[in-house]
């Protein structure tokens, strides 16, 4: 994917915040500090558009990324971070709610899981939200660069195992070395197609 233009538009905690110009939207979802600020920017080849935090459960908000003015990368609010307040987990858990609840441009989601380790309960979670609202679900298993590939399909194994997988996709990613990028893309486009928006991986 070619970017030409992109923009940090709006974070918001309410619908009434949401975009309303209709543009596809994809969300990425998944655990504090599981990589998802890393994979925004190798997605959008830029090093510091989305900030990298060094302390899991900053992102608090839904935030709206509009790429080449055609669709919106939204990036949800990390869960599983034990260190925040249980009125605080609520919250982002609500604000996440309320947002796959009746979002109609939204196409698919993106669950990044780390791929050295079993998903957790709260990942387990996440997944049976995402299929119960009728999304499409893409399974990014991130920090590929951590184990060698001839243990890639051992570990898929067992996220499939962990999350109850059906014919889901699971893409391993290395922000690091850049690998998986094109992969994630052509889901990308192909939810977008899915779904009746033209939006081509140029």
């Amino acid at each position: 994917m070619k970017i030409r233009k992109l923009s940090m538009d709006l974070s918001a905690v309410n619908e009434s915040q949401y975009p309303i110009d209709g543009l596809p939207e994809i969300a990425l979802a998944g655990r504090s500090n599981v990589g998802k600020s890393s994979l925004i920017n190798s997605l959008l080849n830029r090093k510091k558009f989305a900030r990298v935090s060094q302390n899991p459960g900053k992102t608090r908000t839904i935030n709206f990324y509009t790429i080449n003015e055609e669709f919106f990368l939204v990036d949800l609010p990390g869960y599983g971070y034990a260190k925040v307040s249980k009125q605080e987990r609520s919250s982002w858990g609500s604000i996440m709610e309320k947002y796959l609840q009746n979002r109609d441009p939204l196409c698919a989601i993106m669950l990044l899981v780390d791929i050295r380790h079993e998903p957790k309960d709260d990942d387990k979670i996440m997944y049976d939200w995402i299929k119960h609202f009728g999304y499409k679900c893409i399974i990014i298993a991130t920090k590929a660069d951590k184990i060698s590939r001839g243990k890639y399909q051992k570990h898929f194994k067992m996220i499939r195992n962990k999350l109850g997988l059906k014919d889901e996709v699971i893409i391993p990613i290395s922000s690091l070395k850049k690998t998986g990028i094109e992969e994630t893309w052509a889901e990308i486009v192909k939810s977008f197609n899915e779904n009746g928006y033209e939006i081509e991986n140029d």
